[in-house]
C-alpha cells in the first residue's frame, strides 16, 4: 500500500528558540512535512544555513510572513510569535479553516480583561478566545482532538500546573496557601538583544523578576480554578490564588520549580495509617500512570533539569515535611521542549490520532 500523504506544517516565526526547536521536531516527525518557515529577520536565507544543526538537509528558505501567501502553504500552522503579534495571523488562518497552534499567550486566557491586566494591551482578537482550547495534553486531550485553535501552555505554567492539578482534583491541599518558586534558564526570555540577558549580566548571577505579578500567573490561576470548579468563571469568583516568584539562573535552558502546599487537616488525619507521602504518591500514580511524558520519581531522587534537557519529559517528586505539615513538590522541564515546542507537537499528535510520542523520542 502507498504511504499516506504527510500533513504539511508551516512555522511562522521560526527564527526564535521555540521556532528553531519546532523546526527540528517537524523535520524528524514521520507524519509531518515542513512546508514553509517564516522570519522577517532571516527572510531569503536558507534554513540549513541559519540552523546548521538540524536533523536533515532541506531546500527550504526563510520567507517573509505574508498572510495571503502563507494560507496556501499548509494545513497546520505553528505560530512561534510574540504575544499581540500571533493573533494577527491566527484570525485569517482560522477563518480559512486551518489548524493553528499558537505558542504565544494570545489565546491561553478566556478573559480579554485579564489579558489586558497582565499583558498591558487590549486583546487583538477577543472573538477567538472562546474558540481556543488550552493545549495541555495531559489535561485537555478530548478538547484538543476536536480543536481548530490550540493555545499551547506557557513554560512556567507547565512546570506548576502538572504537579498541582492532581492535588486540586483530589481535594487534599489548602487553596489559598500555594507558593511556587521557579528558576528558568536564559532562553526563556527569547532570542533577542537585551542588556538584561547579555552573558556578562546573567553569568555568575541569580535574580528574581516580575515580582509579585508575572504574566504567567493569570494562566496558572485560570487553569487551577477551572479544574476546581469545572468552568471558566470570572476571575473575581476564583477561590485559588497562588504566590509565584520566578528567577533567572545562568543556564541556557530548563525550568526547576519548587511548590509548597499546606495539606488539608482531614487528609492528614485520613493518611495516618499509610503516611502522607504514600497517599500523595497514589494520587500522582492514578493521574499520570498512562502519561508517556510524566516521569514520577519514586526512587528517592529529585528532579534535575539535566535529566530532561532536550526532551518532552517533566520530572515530578514530592516530600512531606511532618514538622510543618507541609507538602513540598518539585518539577523539572526543558522550557523550550515540554514548555513550548515539544508540547505543541504532542498536542498535534493527539489531534491527528497518532501516538503522543511520535517524533518526540
Amino acid at each position: 500500500m502507498p504511504r499516506p500523504t504527510k500533513v504539511n506544517v508551516t512555522i511562522v516565526g521560526a527564527s526564535g528558540y521555540s521556532g528553531e526547536e519546532l523546526t527540528r521536531l517537524v523535520l524528524r516527525h514521520p507524519e509531518l512535512e515542513l512546508a514553509a518557515v517564516t522570519s522577517r529577520q532571516t527572510a531569503g536565507q536558507k534554513l540549513n544555513d541559519v540552523f546548521q544543526a538540524l536533523p536533515r538537509k532541506t531546500d527550504l528558505v526563510f520567507t517573509s510572513p505574508e498572510i495571503p501567501d502563507l494560507i496556501k502553504t499548509a494545513d497546520v500552522f505553528m505560530l512561534a510569535l510574540p504575544h499581540g503579534v500571533a493573533a494577527g495571523f491566527a484570525e485569517p488562518l482560522v477563518a480559512a479553516g486551518k489548524k493553528v497552534f499558537d505558542l504565544s499567550a494570545d489565546f491561553r486566557l478566556r478573559s480579554a480583561d485579564v489579558y489586558k491586566e497582565f499583558y498591558g494591551q487590549d486583546h487583538p482578537a477577543p472573538a477567538l478566545l472562546e474558540k481556543a482550547v488550552y493545549g495541555s495534553p495531559e489535561w485537555h486531550k478530548a478538547e484538543i482532538k476536536s480543536a481548530q485553535l490550540v493555545a499551547c501552555p506557557g513554560c512556567y505554567p507547565t512546570s506548576i500546573l502538572l504537579p498541582t492539578l492532581p492535588l486540586i482534583k483530589a481535594g487534599v491541599i489548602v487553596h489559598d496557601r500555594i507558593i511556587a518558586d521557579s528558576m528558568s534558564g536564559v532562553s526563556g526570555a527569547g532570542r533577542k538583544a537585551d542588556i538584561d540577558f547579555l552573558f556578562v549580566e546573567c553569568n555568575e548571577s541569580l535574580r528574581a523578576y516580575s515580582v509579585p505579578k508575572h504574566r504567567h500567573l493569570s494562566e496558572i490561576e485560570q487553569e487551577l480554578n477551572f479544574r476546581l470548579s469545572g468552568t471558566y468563571s470570572s476571575p473575581s469568583d476564583a477561590s485559588i490564588k497562588i504566590s509565584f516568584t520566578p528567577h533567572l539562573v545562568p543556564v541556557n535552558r530548563g525550568i526547576h520549580t519548587t511548590l509548597y502546599f499546606d495539606l488539608d487537616p482531614m487528609f492528614i488525619e485520613r493518611s495516618k495509617l499509610t503516611g502522607c507521602e504514600k497517599a500523595i504518591s497514589a494520587i500522582y500514580q492514578e493521574t499520570y500512570a498512562n502519561e508517556p511524558f510524566v516521569r514520577l520519581l519514586t526512587n528517592g531522587k529529585l528532579p534535575d533539569t539535566k535529566n530532561v534537557m532536550g526532551s518532552n519529559f517533566i520530572e515530578i517528586a514530592w516530600r512531606f515535611d511532618a514538622r510543618t505539615n507541609r507538602l513540598i513538590v518539585l518539577s523539572a522541564i526543558d522550557n523550550i521542549v515540554k514548555g513550548a515546542s515539544g508540547q505543541a507537537i504532542q498536542a498535534l499528535n493527539i489531534m491527528y490520532g497518532w501516538d503522543e510520542t511520535t517524533g518526540l523520542h
